[in-house]
């Protein structure tokens, strides 16, 4: 049976940022086609872009026009943050300033600082009552932390970041390693920072009919192979393709909006504000293993036991994060 629409009266508007870029170019058609929103629910883009990319945006447009994508209902583009989250339902900040030759991390701090401020007041004015937004744009979780500060009247629980490409990820590796279907590999997670501290936990996993992720892996694979390629798989793929992983980090948003929006029976990883679980400071914006249920809620998944191997990976993680998060609220000062 297909899923019902989450508007039925209406279109769902989903602002896309950084619209003319690579991401965006695969993630479109996803969100236009019924992937993430499912197959019977209307769909209006409002898309935004710098001013100097707006001609090729111009030919996104064209492109999605083409497509002739029934769930399409309109498309509006714009270089003004308000008018781009005006109204919007759902924002997919894909949009941030880029690492460059040179930088320090403090430099990039620095520069996205300044756009997630903006989009964040533009977001606290402009969006829907109950807008949900997903950052991508790296450091994703220290900028959608910076994002939450100036962003108040948007409930913390309702500003994500995105670690569902490195749980694919992790759950492709754990497949192909082991030569059985990905469909059959439940529970594996990602706590942490969207870097190269995130720490991929298979320990609680399991592949049907074979048991116990944490018999089938022993911890020197895990801690020689598995763990840094999933940290570093990024920068594998930039070095191969001399590109970002643009069509994956699509298709992953694409996951992490569904499940989100529409609910999963599985658990999986978002990078949201702690509450405190696992003895992670309050707000932090962290990736926990989460239920998500039907219309945007969730819950962080509470009592897995975790063993001294994890929380040292767990400590480095968050760590890093509490010195971005620091950096950040002292740039913003």
């Amino acid at each position: 049976m297909a899923e019902t629409p989450l508007f039925s009266d209406r279109p769902i508007n989903v602002c896309v940022t950084g619209a003319a870029g690579q991401i965006a170019y695969s993630l479109l058609p996803l969100i236009a086609g019924g992937k993430v929103f499912g197959p019977q629910q209307q769909v209006s883009l409002r898309l935004l872009e710098i001013e100097a990319a707006l001609p090729s945006l111009q030919g996104v447009v064209m492109e999605l026009e083409d497509c002739a994508f029934p769930l399409l209902h309109s498309v509006f583009t714009t270089s003004d943050a308000r008018e781009a989250f005006r109204s919007c339902d759902v924002a997919v900040l894909l949009g941030a300033f880029p690492r460059k030759q040179g930088m320090e991390r403090k430099d990039l701090l620095e520069k996205n600082a300044g756009i997630f401020k903006e989009q964040g007041e533009a977001l606290n004015t402009e969006a829907g009552a109950n807008v949900r937004v997903i950052v991508v744009g790296n450091p994703a979780n220290t900028n959608a932390y910076i994002l939450k500060h100036f962003a108040p009247n948007i409930p913390d629980k309702n500003i994500t970041a995105l670690t569902r490409l490195d749980q694919n990820r992790a759950v492709s590796l754990v497949a192909r390693k082991l030569g059985v279907p990905l469909s059959k590999v439940s529970d594996v997670y990602v706590w942490g920072n969207h870097s190269s501290t995130q720490y991929p936990d298979v320990l609680h996993g399991s592949v049907e009919g074979k048991g116990k992720l944490s018999y089938l892996l022993d911890k020197s694979y895990l801690e020689e192979t598995f763990i840094p390629t999933i940290q570093k798989r990024g920068a594998a793929v930039i070095a191969a393709r001399k590109m970002s992983s643009a069509m994956s980090a699509a298709n992953a948003v694409g996951d992490h909006l569904h499940d989100w929006l529409l609910g999963s029976d599985r658990i999986v990883s978002m990078s949201v504000a702690s509450d405190g679980s696992y003895g992670i400071e309050k707000g932090t914006i962290f990736s926990f293993p989460l239920r998500c249920s039907r219309g945007g809620t969730y819950e962080i998944v509470k009592g897995l036991q975790l063993d001294d191997f994890s929380q040292r990976y767990i400590k480095i993680t968050a760590d890093e994060l509490y010195a971005e998060k620091a950096e950040a609220l002292a740039l913003l000062s």
